[in-house]
C-alpha cells in the first residue's frame, strides 16, 4: 500500500505541476535506443512557469454543428449528411520504426480506415516514412511531388523551405472560428497554442500545425545500482561525486565484469552528444539565463550555442582523454543498436537517455534484458548528479507545443477538407485509447477500477503489435497516453512497464522534475533564415560536439572554437542575427517577457 500510494503521489505530481503551468502535457518518447527530440525552447525562469498560452482551450468552447444543412452549406456542398457523397481517397504518412507489425498494414490502421469510410466515405492510404531517415525520405517526397495528402515531421525548417517554394498548403482556411465546430476534436484537443502555433503573425497563413505532449518528463541520467552497492558507493549528487563514480567503475573493472573488464564502459555518451549528455549541459548553463538570450541562441535544441554548452563539453572532454568515456561513440549513428547491445549486456556503469527508456519494450527492454543475462539484481536506476551554479540540478522538461511533431499539407494535396476530417478523426478521445491500448484481453487488461495494464500481443495476435510506443506514430496530434481520464491515464502509466518495479519508475519521473523548469516557447514569426540550413547546421552541430569531445586536452580549446566558427559561418550567424533582430522588433530592450 505504501509503495502504491507513494507512486500515485508521485505521478499525480506530475498532473498538478503540468496543470499549474501554461504548457502541459509531453510525449511519450519512441521504444528505440534514439530517442524522438525536437526542439523545445528552454525556460528562462526558476520557478516551473512558462509564457505560453495554455494548450488546453478550456476558454473556447467548441460546438459540434449539428444542422446538416449547415455543415454542408458551410463546405460548399462537399459533405451531404455529415459525409462525402462520392468516395474520396487520401494517403498519410506513417513513420515506420522496424518494429511491432508493418507500419502501414496492421490491426490499427484497418481500425482507422474502417471509421473514415464509415464516417466519412473517405478511403484512406499509409504511406510508411523510415523514422530514422524521415527528413531525406520526406524532402525526397517533396521534392518529386509523391508527398502524402497528410505528412508530419520534427523538421520545421523542411516544412518552411517548401512552403517558401510555394510546395505546403495553407491549412488557415480551415482553421478559422467558423470551422471549429466540424472539427471538434482537433480544437478541443490542441487547443489555440497547437492550432495557432506556427501560424504567420503577418498574413495568417498557416503551413503546420503542432502536435501535443501529453507528458513533460524528458531526461535523466541512470547508473548501475548493483555496481554501486558492489563498490559501496552512493548515489553521486554533484559532478565531482559522478567524476569520482567513473573513476571507480573504471579503477574496478575486473571487480564488476570480471573476463570482461576490458570491455566496461564507465560513461556511454553517442554520437548525438548534445542530448546524450543533456543533464551536464543543462547544468553549466546559467540557471538565470535571458528570455532574450534563450530565443537568440536557443534555437538549436541541443543548446549548442548557448553560453555554458563549451565548458560542459570540455568536462566531457577531459573524461574522455581518462578512458572514463565510450571510445568509440562517434561511429554508431541515429537508429544503431550497438550501445543498446552493450546495455544489456551489461558492460555499460552510466548513461543519459529518455527518462524511462530502461523500462520500455517488455522481455526486449534494457533493464528486462539485464536482470537476466547478468542477474536480477542487476538494473539501472535515475539519479541526479549535475549540480548548476546555484546548487540546484537545473534540467528542461518538454513544452507540450511546439516540441511534437509539426503536421502539414503538400500542396499535391487535392482533398483538404477530407484531411482535415481525418485529423479530427484521430484525435478523438475515444479513437485515440484504442490506437493506445488495442483489444482488452489481447494488448492490455484492465482491473476492477479500470486500469490498463498493457501487455504483448502473442504470435496469434501479431497484427496487433503497435509500430512505435503507445502508437504514437497514428496518433500524430496525441504524444503520450492519453485515455478516457487522467485518473485512469494516471494509474495505467504507473504499471504500463512489463517486468518493471513501479518504485524505478516513479523515481525516474521525480529525477525528472526535481528543480525542472519547463520551457518558454517564444514565436515571433518565420525565421528565414533557418529555412535552409536546419538541417545542414544539425550536422555541422553533432561533428562540433563530437571532435571536440575527442579531441586531445590540449587542442580542445581550438577543436571547439573552429567548429563554432564553421557552424556560424554555415547559417548559424544569419539566425542569431535574425532572432535578434525579431526581439528587438518586438520587445526593444528588454531581457525578459512581460
Amino acid at each position: 500500500m505504501k509503495k502504491v500510494l507513494a507512486l500515485l503521489l508521485a505521478l499525480c505530481m506530475i498532473l498538478s505541476l503540468a496543470a499549474c503551468t501554461k504548457d502541459d502535457g509531453e510525449s511519450t518518447p519512441t521504444p528505440a535506443q534514439n530517442n524522438d527530440t525536437t526542439t523545445p525552447a528552454q525556460s528562462n525562469n526558476n520557478d516551473t512557469t512558462t509564457k505560453t498560452p495554455d494548450p488546453t482551450p478550456t476558454d473556447i468552447p467548441v460546438v459540434e454543428i449539428e444542422d446538416k444543412d449547415e455543415i454542408k452549406e458551410l463546405t460548399n456542398g462537399q459533405l451531404v449528411d455529415g459525409k462525402f457523397p462520392e468516395t474520396k481517397h487520401i494517403t498519410v504518412e506513417v513513420y515506420d520504426r522496424n518494429g511491432g507489425t508493418p507500419a502501414n498494414d496492421n490491426m490499427y490502421t484497418d481500425f482507422i480506415k474502417k471509421g473514415m469510410l464509415e464516417k466519412y466515405n473517405v478511403e484512406v492510404e499509409f504511406i510508411a516514412v523510415d523514422r530514422w531517415s524521415e527528413v531525406e525520405q520526406i524532402n525526397n517526397l517533396l521534392a518529386s511531388e509523391d508527398a502524402p495528402d497528410i505528412c508530419y515531421s520534427y523538421s520545421f525548417p523542411t516544412i518552411q523551405s517548401y512552403a517558401d517554394k510555394d510546395g505546403i498548403l495553407d491549412m488557415s482556411e480551415y482553421l478559422t472560428d467558423e470551422y471549429k465546430g466540424l472539427f471538434p476534436n482537433l480544437w478541443n484537443w490542441l487547443g489555440t497554442a497547437g492550432i495557432n502555433y506556427r501560424k504567420n503573425p503577418q498574413d495568417g497563413t498557416i503551413i503546420a500545425i503542432e502536435g501535443k505532449r501529453n507528458a513533460t518528463e524528458r531526461i535523466v541520467t541512470f547508473v548501475r545500482k548493483d555496481w554501486l552497492d558492489k563498490l559501496g558507493i552512493a548515489a553521486p549528487t554533484t559532478t565531482q561525486q559522478f567524476e569520482d563514480m567513473l573513476v571507480a567503475f573504471k579503477n574496478n573493472a575486473e571487480t564488476l565484469l570480471g573476463s570482461d573488464a576490458g570491455k566496461l564502459i564507465c560513461y556511454a555518451v553517442t554520437e548525438d552528444v548534445g542530448w546524450t549528455a543533456a543533464g551536464l549541459i543543462e547544468s553549466k548553463i546559467d540557471p538565470n539565463i535571458s528570455d532574450k538570450d534563450q530565443y537568440v541562441y536557443g534555437f538549436d535544441d541541443r543548446r549548442f550555442t548557448i553560453p555554458g554548452t563549451k565548458e560542459a563539453v570540455r568536462i566531457l572532454n577531459k573524461w574522455y582523454n581518462q578512458g572514463l568515456l565510450w571510445n568509440d561513440f562517434a561511429l554508431y549513428g541515429s537508429g544503431d543498436t550497438t550501445l543498446d547491445d552493450y546495455l544489456k549486456a551489461g558492460y555499460v556503469g552510466a548513461y543519459t537517455q529518455n527518462y524511462d527508456l530502461v523500462f520500455r519494450n517488455g522481455e526486449e527492454g534494457i533493464n528486462y534484458t539485464l536482470s537476466q543475462l547478468v542477474g536480477p539484481d542487476a538494473k539501472f536506476v535515475a539519479i541526479d548528479p549535475f549540480e548548476d551554479s546555484n546548487g540546484n540540478h537545473t534540467k528542461y522538461l518538454y513544452s507540450a507545443v511546439g516540441s511534437d511533431r509539426k503536421i502539414f499539407f503538400p500542396a499535391t494535396n487535392k482533398e483538404p477538407l477530407a484531411c482535415m476530417l481525418y485529423l479530427d478523426f484521430i484525435s478523438d478521445a475515444a479513437n485515440v485509447e484504442y490506437l493506445q491500448i488495442g483489444d482488452e484481453g489481447i494488448t492490455h487488461t484492465k482491473d476492477a477500477n479500470g486500469v490498463v495494464y498493457i501487455q504483448a500481443a502473442d504470435d496469434d495476435h501479431a497484427s496487433a503489435r503497435p509500430n512505435s510506443s503507445y502508437n504514437i506514430d497514428l496518433t500524430m496530434t496525441t504524444n503520450g497516453l492519453r485515455l478516457a481520464s487522467d485518473e485512469l491515464t494516471i494509474k495505467s502509466m504507473a504499471y504500463g512497464y512489463a517486468n518493471v518495479d513501479p518504485e524505478d519508475v516513479v523515481n525516474a519521473i521525480n529525477v525528472s522534475l526535481n528543480d525542472a523548469k519547463y520551457p518558454t516557447s517564444i514565436d515571433l514569426g518565420t525565421i528565414d533564415s533557418e529555412a535552409s540550413v536546419g538541417d545542414t547546421l544539425t550536422s555541422y552541430q553533432r561533428a562540433a560536439f563530437d571532435k571536440s569531445v575527442a579531441a586531445p586536452v590540449a587542442d580542445f580549446d581550438s577543436v571547439w572554437d573552429s567548429a563554432m566558427a564553421d557552424y556560424l559561418a554555415a547559417g548559424g550567424q544569419d539566425i542569431i542575427d535574425e532572432r535578434l533582430e525579431k526581439w528587438t522588433e518586438a520587445y526593444g530592450n528588454a531581457t525578459m517577457l512581460p
